[in-house]
């Protein structure tokens, strides 16, 4: 397997910190801090605000774990049931409670449903994208509107910058020796080949692109938690014993010693021997740089012990599952418990969570017990140890479902592709267990109070990382964009 910077192996370490009373001017020139490509319409603003100090908000959480369900997690089969509206709406599942008193979840979540009190919902996230590409860049950078010369076809320079993007270059590393972003187990592409746009640097550059754990191997004829919860939309649950969950080998290659490692030919000689990936990043021009990094990854034990999944104990995977979803999950629990500011978690290759057939045997036998049993545990995990109080956690996709199933027959009837209303869990990272915001009207269509975008959610993220509002990001031509361009949401 192979882990390193996606698109052209470029690798950069330098980050830049973001505290009390920096002045504007300093935080602009620095190209301290940027969020999502929020357009040049306030650029003289920024450049004008040159002395002015300002003191960061109170940072509630010093990491986050971004867990992505590529294809569309329905929110009427998940978090946002509706058993009043009428059967072609409400499908076949039915809702139960949850820990929290008047707040009902579907009945193939019961572990989650029994946490409730660490976990909040947001019923009213809303973008008007119905494709998957689309919806994938609206939701992976939080901008609602496209950028200038978008292609679903494949990602350009000229894209937002993901949240992983973000994060990897707007805070201090907490771990030198880790990449301060990695998205995990693999890179998000369609069956065709085609790679998604929005998972990338974009406008901020490949060098700002994230750390990709490529852990899963691209396979396009089979879906899920495999080994356990392994699927074809069309021919239900299989097994394909070819596909394998590997932790990227990050030992060193026999007779290849730390003091060989520190001179630049023993250095390229064992990274060719060991990974592909970490050769590219030796030949960049800053070598020192990418030496160091290349050296932690193959050296230090904590990072060694942090991307290895197969040593915990048997009963941690039983509580995680012994299947793609659960390895993901302890994979990035390790990750920011070692220091990484940001784990993206995607759930499921090639739009997995995309049912238009066979959605609800699917959704009852392959999806919801894999995700529910993994995010408990890491829930668990994360309060048991203090951590969820410093770790934000944040699930969503890249949209809901129509309102209406569609009518391929009983059998196989699915959803259809709806960016107007999803649901997004937040926990942990100082936003408060057991609230719901917002609602949907009778047949979870759309919003009817508390509307909130995919700019706000990105706002709670950011500021829940101490984030300032007046922070700007630098793209490859050194000009600012703001970071925020939505607000908060109040948990309340």
């Amino acid at each position: 397997m192979a882990i390193g910077r996606s698109q052209n192996g470029a690798c950069n370490s330098a980050s830049h910190a973001v505290g009390a009373g920096v002045s504007r001017r300093t935080m602009i020139q620095a190209g301290s801090i940027g969020l999502l490509g929020l357009g040049m319409d306030n650029v003289a603003a920024l450049k004008a605000a040159d002395s002015e100090t300002t003191i960061a908000p109170i940072t509630t959480a010093k990491s986050v774990i971004f867990i992505f369900l590529s294809g569309g997690l329905s929110q009427i089969d998940s978090f946002d049931l509706k058993p009043d509206a009428p059967i072609e709406t409400r499908g076949e599942f039915g809702p139960i409670a949850t820990q929290t008193p008047g707040v009902q979840v579907c009945e193939h979540m019961p572990m989650l449903a029994a946490r409730s009190s660490k976990w909040s919902l947001v019923r009213t996230i809303s973008h008007p994208h119905t494709g998957h590409q689309q919806a994938h860049t609206a939701m992976l950078t939080c901008r609602s509107v496209l950028p200038p010369g978008y292609d679903q076809n494949k990602p350009q320079p000229t894209d937002w910058p993901s949240v992983a993007s973000i994060i990897g270059s707007a805070l201090p590393r907490r771990n030198n020796n880790l990449p301060p972003a990695v998205v995990l187990p693999e890179r998000l592409i369609q069956s065709n080949g085609r790679v998604i746009p929005g998972q990338f640097g974009g406008m901020m550059g490949g060098k700002r692109d994230p750390w990709f754990v490529e852990a899963s191997p691209f396979n396009p004829t089979s879906y899920g938690a495999y080994p356990e919860y392994e699927f074809h939309f069309m021919k239900g649950r299989i097994k394909d014993s070819q596909i394998k969950f590997q932790s990227p080998n990050l030992s060193l290659p026999q007779g290849l010693t730390r003091d060989r490692l520190m001179s630049r030919d023993s250095l390229l000689k064992g990274i060719n021997e060991q990974r592909q990936y970490l050769d590219s990043l030796a030949k960049v021009s800053s070598f020192s740089q990418q030496r160091e990094a290349a050296f932690s990854l193959l050296t230090d034990t904590s990072v060694q012990k942090a991307f290895d999944v197969h040593g915990v104990s048997p009963e941690t995977l039983d509580r995680y599952g012994r299947n793609s979803f659960g390895w993901s999950l302890i994979m990035a629990r390790q990750l920011v418990e070692t220091g990484v500011n940001l784990v993206q978690v995607n759930l499921g290759n090639d739009e997995t969570w995309d049912t238009h057939w066979n959605n609800f045997p699917l959704l009852k036998d392959c999806l919801l017990p894999p995700m529910d049993r993994a995010v408990s545990a890491l829930l668990d995990d994360l309060s048991d140890s203090g951590l969820l109080n410093e770790t934000l956690v944040v699930m969503c996709s890249e949209m809901g479902r129509t309102p209406r199933i569609n009518v391929l027959g009983k059998q196989k009837a699915g959803r259809d592709h709806w960016g107007m209303a999803q649901t997004v869990m937040f926990a942990g990272g100082g936003i408060p267990g057991g609230v719901v915001v917002g609602a949907t009207d009778r047949v979870g269509a759309y919003p009817i109070n508390n509307s909130q975008t995919p700019e706000n959610m990105a706002a709670t993220i950011y500021n829940a990382m101490g984030i300032p509002d007046f922070a700007a990001w630098h793209d490859e031509s050194d000009r600012p964009h703001h970071v925020y361009s939505g607000e908060p949401i109040q948990f309340v």
